[in-house]
């Protein structure tokens, strides 16, 4: 592990700016609650389990929540730099593009992710006012890389758009009926049927 403090004190011999310490503590708090959850999750605890100290913590994001939110927005760009991975990859059409990303949404080690993610997105709908930055992009962020995807599937460009709030709308409420009900095996089936009705996918 490491030692976020001392890359820190190195930072100030010219080893990286302040934006790319942050930038390192999102990465690793990201990657805590993806393995970990959020159950009882408090700045000591993470600062102690990705090396740092909550001190730390508060001097980058200012309150637990102001990191949380920052956690959701970077697991939401790591979502879509996937997506534009795979895009590039040979030899897929888009519903197995579609397939291997819902793969990773519901891989088992990021539950603790999406639950965040609607856990914030549930204070922001709420008028918690620390919250409410997560909603800023929430659909307009994803909306670029869908329609470009729909698009390139040979959609006209004037739906591309609708099909794409579409897309990003039905996986996202068979990722919350996931994480509701545990039924892996209903929203798997409820997924391809989707995709069969959405690209005429076998």
């Amino acid at each position: 592990m490491v030692n976020i403090d001392d890359a820190h004190a190195e930072g100030d011999a010219g080893q990286g700016t302040d934006g790319d310490r942050r930038t390192q503590l999102v990465d690793a708090a990201v990657d805590h609650v993806a393995a970990h959850g959020i159950a009882d999750l408090s700045l000591r605890r993470l600062g102690a389990a990705i090396g740092v100290s909550h001190r730390m913590l508060i001097h980058y994001f200012g309150s637990k929540e102001q990191l949380l939110i920052e956690i959701v927005r970077t697991s939401e760009r790591r979502q879509r730099d996937l997506l534009s991975r795979l895009r590039l990859e040979p030899g897929l059409s888009p519903a197995d593009v579609a397939r291997r990303l819902w793969q990773q949404l519901t891989d088992p080690r990021l539950a603790g992710q999406e639950r965040l993610f609607f856990e914030v997105c549930g204070q922001a709908l709420r008028g918690r006012p620390e919250a409410a930055p997560v909603l800023e992009g929430l659909v307009t962020d994803w909306l670029e890389p869908l329609v470009a995807a729909e698009v390139g599937a040979g959609a006209d460009p004037a739906v591309a758009r609708n099909r794409a709030r579409l897309g990003l709308a039905t996986v996202r409420g068979l990722l919350l009926d996931l994480l509701a009900t545990g039924d892996r095996a209903g929203v798997d089936a409820a997924m391809e049927e989707f995709l069969r009705l959405f690209y005429g996918s076998k």
